[in-house]
């Protein structure tokens, strides 16, 4: 029997040491691969997760997250107002003056004081610094506006020219500090020291507890008329921009034709104005209101034609309005620049027109004092009575005062001749055919 020789090193025969080193290289091969195929095969499907995601759809109407900005601020504000709305509401003034209108400003901010309201006072760059000092003083030292903290003086004051656009500036300003400082407010009232009430707070706020909160009191039409030719046309420079010194408007030679992109309205400077309308002015989720006013800088008399342009151009806010400025002014026929100054011989009027303010009154005229005594009741210098004075003594010191009931109110007289005039505005034949028309 033949016997088998084992290889020699150096012959093709497998050793034992290479047995050995096969045993694990196998293995270590294979994991290598599998390794290669895990990281292809997730490479692979990160790509497509992003190339899907890449085609995904828009997200619909009803996802949870709206796709641009303006929805997306505008679901804001509607969840805002969602909120169940106090019984007795709150009112935002501003009460604006120029030089030598400190002292009527204070009387006028006296006739209109309820601590559950808010309230900025404005005399512009033409008053005297001393005298916008002696306004703030007058304010830190008055027990009751220090204890509320309701009204606010605004010290950094703005030029303001009646005819330019500088006076909606200011009126955009004074909002702003508003809902800064003091945003929890339904409506907002622009006045000027020569405007006074002729009914109580209590009597406004008793009438306004049974209106809905979306409406907005604006005198307003889009029969422009004469304007087109006197106002829309021309254009003006307002120097009261760039200028430290007040003086008047200018024009240029050239004239501009009537806007297309929007349509003109007109109307009274004074008005009553939603919170919400309000909010819309300063935050412009869409960019109509800064496009307006862009426009109105160049726009004689453009308080008259702002808020107006923009509330009937919007078709959120179009059918909430009330053809009506809330004024008993007294107009020439044609109306001038400027309506009379009352007088006593104006007093009936006044009174009959059941509207809660008028204007335009001069400083300290004795027909003043008599709605002091007969319509307001207020003594000089002192508060017009109303249920908040029988609080006062109950409301901490330090806390924000607010009417939890329509009870707690002390409406008068006045209340009723303003419940008749808005009784009439709303149910006016064909109201809801009337809005911005």
């Amino acid at each position: 029997m033949m016997e088998t020789k084992p290889p020699s090193p150096g012959s093709g025969g497998a050793s034992p040491g290479v047995h050995h080193h096969r045993r694990w290289a196998a293995p270590l091969l294979a994991s290598v691969l599998l390794s290669s195929l895990l990281i292809s095969a997730s490479l692979f499907f990160s790509s497509s997760r992003a190339l899907l995601l890449s085609f995904s759809p828009l997200p619909t109407a009803a996802s949870a997250e709206p796709l641009f900005v303006e929805a997306k601020l505008r679901q804001q504000q509607q969840e805002a107002h969602a909120r169940p709305h106090r019984a007795v509401p709150r009112i935002a003034y501003l009460v604006s003056g120029s030089a030598g209108d400190g002292v009527a400003l204070r009387r006028t901010l006296r006739a209109l004081y309820h601590p559950a309201n808010r309230y900025v006072l404005h005399l512009d760059l033409e008053a005297p610094a001393a005298e916008r000092a002696e306004l703030a003083a007058a304010v830190r030292a008055d027990p009751v506006y220090s204890r509320f903290r309701n009204v606010k003086v605004v010290t950094r004051a703005n030029l303001v020219t009646y005819r330019g656009p500088t006076m909606v500036a200011n009126t955009l300003h004074a909002a702003a500090i508003l809902l800064r400082d003091g945003g929890d407010w339904d409506w907002f009232i622009n006045l000027s020291a020569s405007d006074y009430p002729l009914v109580s707070q209590d009597d406004l706020l008793y009438v306004l507890s049974g209106l809905p909160r979306e409406l907005n009191f604006i005198e307003h039409t889009s029969d422009i008329g004469w304007k087109e030719y006197q106002r829309a046309k021309p254009v003006i420079v307002d120097p009261g921009l760039y200028s430290l010194q007040k003086s008047d408007v200018f024009w240029i030679t050239e004239k501009r034709s009537v806007p297309t992109a929007f349509k003109l309205f007109t109307g009274s400077a004074w008005m009553m104005l939603t919170h919400r309308f309000i909010e819309y002015c300063i935050w412009g989720w869409d960019n109509l209101p800064r496009t307006v006013l862009m426009y109105y800088a160049n726009f004689l008399s453009s308080p008259e034609g702002y808020f107006h342009t923009v509330i009937c151009n919007v078709p959120e806010f179009r059918n909430t309005t009330v053809n009506h400025d809330l004024h008993f002014i007294s107009w020439d026929n044609p109306p001038k620049q400027h309506p009379h100054y009352l007088t006593l011989n104006d007093f009936d009027g006044m009174l009959n027109s059941n509207a809660p303010f008028a204007r335009k009154f001069g400083r300290e005229d004795p027909v003043l004092d008599k709605i002091d005594q007969e319509i307001l009741g207020r003594q000089p210098d002192g508060f017009v009575p109303g249920g908040w004075l029988d609080l006062l003594n109950t409301t901490v010191k330090g806390k924000d005062f607010s009417v939890e009931r329509v009870q707690d109110l002390r409406p008068g007289p006045g209340a009723d001749r303003i419940k008749k005039l808005v009784t009439g505005l709303l149910t006016e034949e064909g109201f809801d055919d009337k809005h911005c028309v």
